[in-house]
């Protein structure tokens, strides 16, 4: 079964990965081009060096090389400003192209593979949200599944050596969409996120706390529909976890919790503590939040793919 061909806008270190990953595992994918703006980064070096053809005068590069024509799928990794210049160009050149968005930018709706994937396996341009979004939105997703979640507040602490410039640049995007991801696609009423930059030496791998307060529900339930959407993630982030047991605590009515901008709480609070592990294909094994990333768009993709086949195979 023949490869779709794909493109990777950006080659610093998520496209760099990204592309090892595709190159390495992908059974659907083929990269057929690899698109900077520096024609001395690592990442263009070394796709030459993998077979991979590169250019480094950016999208309007891209468009211009013989390989776009046939290229049905655009990874973006870039940053939020860029993507949304990078998106105009390339859905006026070519209409029905998709596009991967793993920066922060959201033109397309939010797309966690475990939760929604399949509904938006048509669309142009999909959102990977950020890489805390990545890691504890399945398990708000999770927990609504069971009970209405009414806040649901996610701390992603990631080592400051995994935060590149456009991490760097884009931090005011990461938490304004991870927010509204984790009530777009999480399910909760109120979504808050905080990211981490953590300066440890040596440096340390991502952590991920996510505290839910919902309804009144079965402890039980909430657990093992945290453990299996877990094990879902694992299939394609292998470094994925829960670091320790689920933890419950029952908030009584004449004991509330004060929310800001939520109000007065009782019920269950639910606090789950996670850690993402690199796959070190590119990377070091700290930077999970890269890692899982890159896993995400890449697991999304390839089911792109497979749809477009099958489409394509029902025309024909």
């Amino acid at each position: 079964m023949s490869k779709v061909n794909v493109a990777i806008i950006g080659s610093g270190n998520i496209g760099t990965d990204l592309m090892i990953k595709i190159l390495r595992q992908s059974n659907h994918l083929n990269v057929a081009a690899m698109v900077g703006i520096d024609p001395d980064s690592d990442g263009l070096a070394r796709a030459r060096r993998m077979g991979v053809p590169t250019t480094h005068e950016g999208v309007k590069g891209l468009i211009a090389m013989p390989e776009f024509a046939d290229i049905r799928i655009v990874f973006d990794a870039t940053s939020a400003g860029a993507h949304v210049h990078n998106d105009a160009l390339l859905h006026a050149a070519k209409p029905d192209i998709q596009l991967v968005d793993l920066t922060p930018a959201a033109i397309g709706p939010y797309c966690v593979p475990v939760v929604n994937l399949s509904e938006n396996l048509t669309q142009r341009n999909v959102n990977m949200v950020t890489c805390g979004g990545q890691a504890t939105i399945p398990i708000v997703a999770a927990i609504s599944s069971v009970c209405r979640v009414h806040y649901a507040e996610i701390i992603a602490s990631i080592a400051s050596k995994s935060a590149g410039p456009g991490t760097r640049a884009n931090i005011d995007e990461f938490t304004e969409t991870t927010s509204r991801a984790i009530e777009v696609v999480g399910g909760a009423s109120k979504g808050k996120a905080i990211i981490i930059l953590n300066p440890a030496e040596p440096p340390l791998m991502m952590r991920d706390t996510v505290y839910v307060l919902s309804e009144a529900a079965s402890q039980k339930r909430i657990e093992e529909a945290i453990h299996l959407i877990a094990a879902t993630v694992q299939a394609y982030v292998p470094g994925y976890r829960l670091k320790q047991a689920v933890q419950f605590d029952v908030i009584p009515p004449e004991q509330p919790l004060h929310i800001p901008g939520v109000g007065n709480f009782s019920g269950l609070k639910t606090a789950v503590y996670l850690e993402v592990l690199g796959a070190a294909h590119y990377l070091p094994a700290y930077a999970g939040n890269l890692d899982i990333m890159t896993s995400a768009a890449l697991a999304t993709a390839e089911r792109m793919a497979e749809y477009q086949r099958q489409s394509a195979g029902a025309i024909a």
